[in-house]
Order: structure tokens, then C-alpha cells, then sequence
């Protein structure tokens, strides 16, 4: 008997769990619980942390479950290195539904960086109008360079203000636009535009316009995750999970 959960976050989690539901798929969906108003799923849904590597194999366990499906965030490191050695240690199978990530092309001026401390240092020390496209969870690294100007946009209003003395928020869900993301940037006099390399087409608009106005692109890539199974589509994990899916990589 297959029981599954899926560990979501992204628009393809979502899609992923319109098809479970659509198949009659016993599922769970689990939330972070870093957005204060997530979307809403098809499937019996759960918010919040499991308590690190324990207290995930505890759920497995107690949850009966067969099958993980990691279609968490390209960023959210820490849960998928948490996934694999769970699910390594209560024998459940495994598989991450990875969108690929973004790649520069023709009239694309990126500068990449491996974390946010070298996004930091490749913006300029201040003058700069930065459209800070990387969440709320790491934007305090980036009062090192008080003298810019920070667009931030977020899911949801800030609990606290920002901490910069020169900044603006764009309240705002994707997927986006590129004529709406051309002008959010020429409405604000965006100078230099700094982004995770989470891939996908919901976020990459902005990076459109920043093409077609010949803005530069502090670009993050993604970190490093154990090994593990790596499917690119809602069709390949279907497939996996109905085709004796084991726990190699």
C-alpha cells in the first residue's frame, strides 16, 4: 500500500498534488510554514518543522509512509539533506521533483555567486537601487551596504520593519509578469537586481527584464545537496511511484 508525502513549496509541488488528489493517491501535504497564507492544496495538509532528522523518521513511522517526494524550494537545503537521511534511516523511498535552474543567455549580464556573502559583496558600496528578489530570510546580510536603496518583494507584510534606511516593499504572490516586472523595476529606478537561482517560470520574468533593460544580475546559485533520485517533472514521479519505485539514487 503506497502513502506518500510530499514535502512542498513550490508551484510544482502544487501541481503535483492536483494530480495525487486527481488519481485518489493517499497523500499528505507538508508546509514549512515560513508563508502566513499558503496556498491552498487538494490534499490532507500539514504546516510546520518535524524537529530535524528524528523527529522526521518518528512521522514516517508513525504516518506509515512509503514514499517522500521532495518538491521543496532549491534552496530549502536543510529540509532535503534532512529528507534523505530520514528516509535512509526509517527504508522509504525517495525522490526530489527538482525544477532545472535558470541559465544565462544572449544579452544577460549575470555575475554569479555561490551565498548570499558574495551577494553581498558584488553590489556596489552604496548608490545602488538593488531589487532584492531573495525572500525575507536573509535580508539582514545586506545592511552591510547601508548606502543602497532596497526594493524587497514578499508574500507577506514584514512583522517588523526592514532594517535599511532606504527601501520600499512590493506585497505580491507569482507567478509574474515581464511587462509588470519591467515596470515595478522602472518605477523604482532599480539599478542592479540580486536573485536566487531557483529556476521555474514563475519567478523568471524579472530576469527577462532585466534583459531588456540592460540591468546586471547578482545571481545565486543553489547550494549543494546529497546525492539522491532527481525527476523533472510531475509525469516522472507519477511514473516513479507507480513502477516499484526503490531507494536508490
Amino acid at each position: 500500500m503506497t502513502r506518500i508525502l510530499l514535502l512542498g513549496g513550490t508551484s510544482e509541488a502544487s501541481a503535483l498534488a492536483r494530480a495525487l488528489a486527481e488519481r485518489g493517491d493517499d497523500a499528505i501535504f507538508s508546509y514549512a510554514g515560513r508563508t502566513g497564507t499558503p496556498v491552498a492544496q487538494p490534499l490532507p495538509t500539514r504546516v510546520g518543522g518535524f524537529g530535524g532528522v528524528a523527529g522526521l523518521v518518528e512521522y514516517l513511522r508513525a504516518e506509515a509512509i512509503t514514499h517522500v517526494v521532495d518538491a521543496t524550494h532549491p534552496f530549502a537545503a536543510g529540509m532535503s539533506a534532512n529528507a534523505i537521511a530520514a528516509c535512509d534511516r526509517a527504508e522509504v523511498a525517495l525522490a526530489a521533483l527538482e525544477r532545472p535552474a535558470w541559465r544565462a543567455g544572449k544579452g544577460d549580464d549575470w555575475t554569479r555567486v555561490r551565498d548570499i556573502v558574495g551577494a553581498v559583496a558584488a553590489l556596489p558600496d552604496s548608490g545602488a537601487r538593488v531589487f532584492l528578489a531573495i525572500g525575507k530570510q536573509h535580508v539582514d546580510a545586506f545592511t552591510a551596504k547601508p548606502g543602497n536603496f532596497y526594493l524587497l518583494r514578499l508574500v507577506d507584510p514584514p512583522e517588523t520593519p526592514l532594517p535599511f534606511p532606504d527601501c520600499a516593499i512590493e506585497i505580491a504572490r507569482g507567478p509574474f509578469d515581464v511587462a509588470s516586472d519591467e515596470a515595478l523595476m522602472e518605477a523604482h529606478g532599480i539599478t542592479h537586481i540580486v536573485a536566487k537561482n531557483s529556476g521555474g517560470t514563475g519567478a523568471e520574468a524579472k530576469l527577462t527584464a532585466a534583459r531588456a533593460l540592460a540591468l546586471p544580475v547578482v545571481m545565486i546559485d543553489r547550494p549543494a545537496t546529497p546525492a539522491r533520485r532527481v525527476l523533472n517533472s510531475v509525469g516522472a514521479v507519477l511514473d516513479w511511484l507507480d513502477h516499484g519505485a526503490d531507494r536508490g539514487v
